[in-house]
């Protein structure tokens, strides 16, 4: 059995679908980053950076896991599954899934930030982060021009960047003329593991326009995610 602490973000999808897509048995753990729970102990022993997603892995010796990508390539290791053992393939699924972790996910989320929830509205910065999103989403646009999927197969480098790319209407920013990453988008969407994971531990929609999770959210709990 696997314990999994984390909350409705794309980061917390990404290790909820995964673990949906392996068809692994895991418990889930809310830790509900609005209360600033994640900063305190005793969830600061199973991560010190006070952040979710983080696994507990009691089939492994109690193994403790944080960090989002390497919780997935932890889980597609211990199945053997998602991730090609080959260099060649290994490493083409890891390339874009380092895109997300250090592209995609951040400039998106100072995207969300600056956009959604700072009280100062600060249009270079809104732009900057927006441009930069829009521009990764078009590598991604153009790489799923001839692939159905980012790396060859389905992988976990998919469902990393699916997790972000389907809230792009939450950082404002318009997908319309990416074909390509629409059509992928919609492709995964369709997939009952990822709708199971993007309702764990409970469904929210951040796409439509009239949802706010928490308008009195601050920047802390927000960059908590």
């Amino acid at each position: 059995m696997i314990d999994l602490y984390t909350w409705s973000t794309p980061n917390g999808w990404k290790a909820s679908a995964t673990l949906e897509e392996l068809n692994l048995d895991y418990e889930v753990k809310p830790i509900d980053i609005n209360t600033g729970i994640q900063k305190k102990a005793p969830f600061t022993a199973i991560n010190p950076n006070g952040r979710i997603p983080a696994i507990i892995d009691h089939s492994a010796d109690d193994l403790t896991i944080f960090e989002s990508g390497a919780i997935m390539i932890y889980l597609a290791e211990k199945t053997g599954q998602l991730l090609p053992t080959d260099v060649k393939g290994r490493f083409n699924v890891l390339q874009w899934l380092m895109f997300q972790v250090g592209g995609l996910g951040p400039m998106q989320g100072q995207s969300n930030v600056f956009f959604r929830y700072m009280d100062e509205q600060i249009p270079t910065a809104i732009s900057r982060y927006q441009n930069e999103t829009r521009r990764l989403y078009s590598v991604l646009d153009k790489q799923l021009n001839d692939n159905e999927f980012l790396a060859g197969d389905y992988s976990i480098a998919d469902i990393a960047n699916w997790s972000w790319a389907r809230i792009h209407n939450w950082a404002g920013v318009n997908i319309d003329e990416f074909e390509n990453l629409q059509r992928w988008l919609d492709q995964l969407e369709s997939r009952p593991a990822l709708k199971r994971g993007a309702a764990v531990p409970d469904k929210t929609n951040y796409n439509s326009t009239n949802t706010a999770p928490n308008a009195a959210k601050s920047i802390k709990n927000i960059l908590a995610r």
